[in-house]
């Protein structure tokens, strides 16, 4: 396994070079500084040219501005001349993902992003495989606290497995302070499914209309035994399905955070003012379970801060992508986490970001 993350410390000026587009943003600044602390070069792009600038006049050190609106694919190209990589963090994603998605395939770069939109993620897979497999190079949606990290859980805990009759991924945050990108996304979302749900059963995508119904789920200690929304979906019902022969992909939510997310009056997320790395307050913990049979197999994930955690995920990521110094080039196409690394080392590499466990045993009562 590997000892630490990946950096760029043998890569050249230009492989070192990646676009962070909506770098402004709550997330996109965890990720700008996350690439920093690596050796990376950061790029500032993004739809708002005054934001860029502020952005790269805190830094110091004078990291480049390239503004382009996604509606302006000349301006897309201009931002990614000469750039080994791009990571979208600017929701929404059903606007943003495909004008980049494009530009990444005209550069020929790897092309990732954090959504957490569940129709935006399903889009990226329909519509670009066999492009991104042409111009020879990878699409990575999802690549997040939701999404990623479930589908990284899942496929560690899976091993050897070839299938699995139910995947359960339990969400305990003890609190949910959503940001602005974050509520804009679940808007387009909600917009895109007329209200209704969505549930990954019987090996597919379905709606469902009515009220998500509640239970209690049993997680780890310290959490213990919480109310839960069992059918709050979220990304890993693409992710997980796009690569792992499973019929049923089920995530669940606390109930306390679900509810925050729904106030609209709960307010963004807050530095805590003793972490120096801008990290909040917020705790979580992620219970995967795996049933084949009567066995079952979990991991389980736990940290601080769902926004902050995202940048290791999604910096990790393309630091494989640009450097994958054991096999070569990854296969080109569009992919899931699981798909395209080594899960099990992947997870270890997020340490001190994340803590990671697995257990197998007989099924049992969540």
């Amino acid at each position: 396994m590997s000892e630490a993350h990946i950096s760029a410390e043998n890569l050249s000026e230009e492989q070192r070079t990646v676009v962070v587009y909506g770098a402004y943003g709550h997330t996109g600044r965890f990720v700008v500084a996350e690439l920093r602390e690596r050796g990376f070069a950061p790029v500032l792009a993004g739809r708002d040219e005054r934001k860029l600038k502020e952005l790269a006049a805190e830094s110091g050190d004078g990291l480049p501005v390239r503004a382009a609106a996604v509606d302006e694919p000349e301006a897309l190209d201009r931002a990614l001349a000469g750039t080994a990589a791009v990571i979208n963090c600017a929701g929404p994603f059903a606007t943003t993902a495909a004008p980049l998605v494009e530009a990444a395939l005209r550069a020929g770069i790897p092309y990732v992003d954090v959504a957490a939109e569940i129709e935006a993620n399903a889009d990226t897979f329909a519509r670009f495989d066999e492009p991104a497999r042409a111009a020879g190079t990878v699409v990575l949606p999802a690549m997040a606290f939701y999404g990623g990290l479930g589908d990284l859980l899942v496929t560690a805990a899976m091993g050897e497995w070839t299938e699995a009759d139910e995947v359960r991924v339990a969400y305990g945050l003890d609190s949910w302070h959503p940001t602005a990108g974050t509520r804009a996304a679940g808007a387009a979302s909600r917009e895109r499914r007329g209200g209704r749900r969505l549930v990954f059963t019987d090996g597919r995508l379905q709606h469902r209309d009515g009220t998500p119904p509640t239970r209690e789920w049993g997680f780890p200690e310290p959490l213990g035994r919480r109310a839960v929304i069992d059918e709050f979906t979220m990304a890993d019902v693409v992710t997980v399905p796009s690569h792992l022969a499973v019929r049923e992909v089920r995530t669940l939510m606390t109930v306390e955070a679900a509810g925050d997310l729904a106030t609209a009056d709960t307010p963004p997320p807050v530095p805590d003012p003793a972490d120096p790395a801008g990290r909040s307050a917020q705790r979580f913990l992620v219970d995967v379970r795996v049933r084949a049979g009567g066995q079952e197999r979990r991991a389980v994930a736990s940290g601080r801060d769902i926004y902050a955690v995202t940048a290791p995920l999604a910096v990790e990521a393309v630091a494989r992508l640009l450097t994958d110094p054991e096999s070569g080039r990854p296969t080109a196409g569009v992919h899931a986490a699981g798909a395209l690394f080594d899960a099990p080392d992947f997870l270890h590499a997020l340490a001190p970001h994340l803590t990671v466990r697995f257990e197998a045993g007989s099924v049992d009562a969540p």
